[in-house]
């Protein structure tokens, strides 16, 4: 059996086991409810437009989130051989996979993304939703497909900063973007008109958007969210320690390993989404536009609820790739079912209280 010896001696700090996960798992979180807090923003904004446009960008988002999760799928492995390398003592594989990841992600946008993007009018056209849902949620989905590229350079960023245990670089950049989408959002979903029901004033100079403008907005956010860790990584600090600047060129050793631990995952999330694309938008779309957006206004209290566990799912990874790679099997087992307690924990917590307060939300 494996003995806990110092953490510290596999660069882990010498800390209690729930700490250590709790440690690395809140600003995991944090970051994780990111993209969704942006789409729950994009929708409290458009709902104070009409109800039709509430269902319009819940069936955008979800369908080029469907296409988006397959690369971030391949790229939520970034985390697991980065901190393997690390726990391993291999600090100079770090940046093979950190290029990787952004190497793979700018790839697979501009051939899977690009080209899905371009099929987004046909696919919704086939719905049966009326002409101005389907008007919407296909400009809507188009923006962000488009500007996708944000998105997966900054989840192969997020990945190789929780892989090295900084998950701090992440939360900041995070919390930069939405509040960043914030204000976009306001400011191009209501443009110059504001929001006269409720005494806010507009934004000179600039035209309301609606749907289209909280999806401007996003992409804004997401590449903020993406820019300050990039920047980051390819700082001379990163450089001395892994050597970043020197490791530029495509390895395709490295990308093969991310495609053959990351296309299960990747194939996982997205039947997932997929799923949930063609439950919502063909048959809860069959019912009307009310309905359509009813239902979206309660799946998005639902990816605030299960988002944080999926959080913690990845801060653990990389918590049990650094053991792994030390050799410390029976620690990093541990670890993993201190995380499932509190997964287990947390969202029994969520089902009791969205069943107490299912009126009030």
């Amino acid at each position: 059996m494996q003995s806990e010896a110092p953490p510290s001696a596999i660069g882990v700090p010498a800390m209690g086991p729930v700490r250590e996960v709790w440690s690395l798992a809140w600003p995991t979180v944090v970051t994780m409810l990111s993209y969704t807090v942006m789409q729950f923003v994009d929708a409290v904004m458009v709902s104070q437009v009409g109800p039709i446009e509430v269902g319009a960008q819940g069936n955008g988002s979800v369908w080029s989130w469907a296409a988006i999760i397959a690369v971030v799928g391949v790229l939520s492995v970034v985390n697991t051989f980065v901190s393997q390398s690390i726990g391993a003592g291999r600090p100079h594989e770090v940046a093979r996979y950190g290029w990787a990841g952004l190497w793979l992600g700018v790839l697979a946008w501009a051939v899977l993304l690009v080209p899905f993007g371009l099929c987004l009018p046909a696919l919704f056209s086939m719905m049966g939703h009326s002409a101005r849902t389907t008007e919407l949620e296909t400009a809507y989905a188009e923006i962000l497909i488009f500007g996708g590229v944000a998105v997966v350079v900054g989840k192969a960023m997020s990945n190789f900063f929780f892989g090295i245990q900084r998950p701090g670089v992440i939360t900041v950049a995070a919390i930069a973007g939405n509040i960043v989408n914030l204000l976009l959002n306001y400011a191009f979903v209501f443009g110059h008109v504001g929001l006269p029901s409720m005494g806010l004033p507009g934004v000179p100079g600039i035209a309301p958007m609606g749907v289209a403008g909280s999806a401007l907005a996003t992409v804004v956010g997401t590449a903020i969210e993406a820019g300050l860790p990039l920047a980051i990584f390819l700082g001379r600090r990163m450089d001395r320690e892994f050597g970043i600047r020197r490791s530029w060129r495509f390895d395709g050793a490295a990308v093969r390993d991310l495609l053959r631990l990351g296309i299960p995952s990747a194939v996982q999330q997205g039947s997932e989404i997929i799923t949930w694309a063609i439950f919502m938008s063909v048959l809860v779309g069959r019912f009307g536009d009310i309905a359509l957006s009813a239902g979206w206004a309660t799946l998005r209290y639902m990816h605030l609820s299960f988002m944080p566990a999926i959080g913690l799912g990845i801060a653990v990874t990389s918590i049990v790739g650094r053991y792994m790679g030390a050799g410390k099997p029976d620690i990093a087992a541990k670890r993993a079912r201190i995380a499932m307690i509190m997964t287990v924990i947390y969202m029994s917590a969520c089902g009791v209280l969205m069943l107490v307060f299912r009126g009030p939300m």
